[in-house]
């Protein structure tokens, strides 16, 4: 077994160029080597690398970081779609980022690849009944990165979340695939309500910064959300909405708003 996961290893193009890019930042800056060796260059592949960040971010008195990361490597082993998802995320990152130069940053540096990578690890805890153990992780993943995620909601692959600071997602959201969103945006709810309260996010959509998304509402696909706009309606596919209350004003403009990135209204 070890073999073969060596072989997998030496064929893995991401993996293989993750690692050239930490050599090459450990050269151009050589007080960065301790932190580069451990968190990639130590490793035989990606998801022992995703394992070890986790636990190193999210270590504390309470929890160490050899459990941590023993959680998070039979979390990686019982679900492969958790590295798959991981890959997919870190690749949106670098093509709709342009301060994303390197696959190397968001492992190392982007606070919003790094919790979403810990949620998917807390929301496989959740599927498996493991509660106490999912709402520690995202306790953890709170404190540490700013960004409040419930490890039950439902999250898709190749997310971008940019700077990402104060990001809250409640837990009957979900969140289509390849969805980008800015810092301070809010899924969540609008009362008290046990059962299915939070919006429903369809693939490729565009959330701008500070926009609140509330309640059990759908965002159609590809549609785009102005920067601190207020959505308490259904937006149908491929729209543009803005303002407080949000509102219809336009068509969103292209075909892959999330992959466009593009925020101007009158785009």
């Amino acid at each position: 077994m070890a073999e073969t996961r060596i072989k997998v290893t030496e064929l893995d193009p991401v993996w293989q160029r993750i690692t050239a890019e930490a050599e090459e930042a450990v050269r151009e800056e050589p007080l960065m080597g301790g932190l580069v060796h451990a968190c990639v260059l130590h490793h035989k592949s990606i998801e022992r690398a995703l394992s070890y960040r986790f636990a190193a971010k999210l270590a504390s008195n309470e929890m160490s970081m050899v459990v941590l990361r023993e959680i998070a490597d039979e979390a990686f082993a019982s679900c492969p779609e958790i590295i798959a998802a991981a890959r997919a995320d870190l690749m949106a990152i670098f093509e709709r980022d342009p301060a994303c130069h390197r696959l190397l940053q968001p492992i190392l540096y982007f606070k919003g690849y790094q919790a979403v990578q810990a949620y998917r690890v807390g929301h496989l805890l959740w599927q498996q009944g493991r509660f106490d153990l999912a709402y520690f992780i995202q306790m953890r993943t709170s404190e540490i990165f700013g960004i409040d995620i419930h490890p039950g909601a439902e999250i898709g692959k190749g997310i971008m979340i940019d700077h990402a600071h104060s990001i809250v997602i409640g837990e009957t959201a979900r969140v289509g695939d390849n969805v980008s969103m800015l810092h301070s945006v809010t899924l969540g709810g609008t009362g008290k309500e046990e059962e299915d309260r939070h919006p429903k996010i369809g693939d490729g959509v565009l959330i701008g910064a500070g926009a609140k998304i509330l309640g059990n509402i759908k965002v159609g696909h590809c549609s785009r959300i102005a920067a601190g706009s207020v959505v308490l309606e259904e937006i149908p596919p491929c729209k543009t909405v803005a303002g407080v209350p949000a509102r219809i004003v336009g068509e969103a403009g292209c075909d892959q708003p999330s992959v466009s990135m593009d925020q101007l209204l009158g785009h």
